[in-house]
């Protein structure tokens, strides 16, 4: 993974583990008193301070631990996992999926290159791996996908966020990676850039694996104008003082910009065909589990 980043002109950024905000809101992270500044939260994404290293560098990215107080019992869920984020300056939100297709299709041959025998060892079928490597990515809109699953009988309404049996359902009807793009902004997080020619959605795309493993990566182009994201932040009645430097960001002068963060363990369990995301960690940690 690292040979793609740098064959593709990215410069490692390594970015703090604990911070005093949050890509997300802070409902679902680990809050601690740091010294006597207040409360520090162990991070749930280095994102926002990639943001800031690409004007600097320009295309950059990291390898790192990532933190979600969410209390799912899933078998795609840690508490506790690792991520590799990256944010390329003047991407759109096409250029950062295409990005994203040729960081898993890299994935995926040099798994086929090097790790036949492990595959082997653990009984993986290499032939739908085979598949992804030679074969394009699917897409689909948000309202495309929501008007498929209802056709397949899913109660979900628009509006609604895709949970675990709609990620399944999709990459089963797909049989390989699916983009779901263009989100509804109500459901989606404050940073992600408006659709210029539909305000109700935001330039974004997760990628939904197939064989049932659900979503892989999360990713956006960026809001750039400082005018709407400090509005979109107000609206959301996220306090802006702890923010005042991310919106510098855009008050002394942006670029266009977009990013994602890829789920390691998810990946992981998705290549080697494991059942739960805990078989990909070495110590898992998750709801009811700390011990070891």
């Amino acid at each position: 993974m690292v040979d793609f980043f740098f064959e593709n002109g990215f410069i490692r950024a390594d970015t703090p583990i604990l911070t005093a905000t949050a890509a997300e809101g802070t409902t679902n992270l680990f809050a601690t008193t740091y010294y006597d500044l207040g409360t520090a939260y162990l991070t749930q994404t280095g994102q926002l301070y990639l943001e800031a290293a690409v004007y600097a560098h320009g295309l950059v990215y990291n390898f790192g631990p990532t933190f979600r107080a969410e209390k799912s019992k899933t078998r795609r869920h840690l508490s506790e996992f690792w991520m590799v984020e990256a944010e390329e300056a003047y991407y759109d939100n096409e250029d950062n999926m295409a990005l994203q297709e040729r960081l898993v299709q890299y994935l995926i041959g040099r798994c086929l290159e090097m790790c036949r025998e492990e595959l082997k060892i653990l009984e993986r079928d290499i032939q739908p791996l085979e598949a992804v490597v030679n074969r394009p990515f699917a897409s689909i809109t948000y309202d495309e996908a929501i008007a498929l699953l209802q056709r397949q009988g899913s109660p979900i309404q628009p509006g609604e966020d895709l949970g675990g049996d709609e990620e399944t359902a999709l990459g089963l009807h797909f049989g390989r990676p699916v983009f779901v793009m263009n989100y509804p902004k109500a459901i989606k997080a404050f940073y992600m850039k408006e659709d210029p020619g539909r305000p109700d959605r935001v330039l974004c795309a997760d990628l939904i694996a197939p064989e049932g493993y659900g979503e892989i990566i999360g990713g956006s182009q960026r809001e750039d104008d400082y005018e709407k994201l400090r509005q979109r932040m107000e609206a959301l009645g996220i306090p802006t003082e702890p923010y005042r430097w991310y919106l510098d960001l855009r008050k002394y002068g942006s670029v266009p910009h977009a990013g994602f963060g890829l789920g390691i363990e998810r990946t992981v369990a998705w290549i080697a065909g494991i059942a739960h995301v805990r078989e990909a960690a070495l110590f898992p940690r998750m709801l009811y589990r700390i011990y070891p």
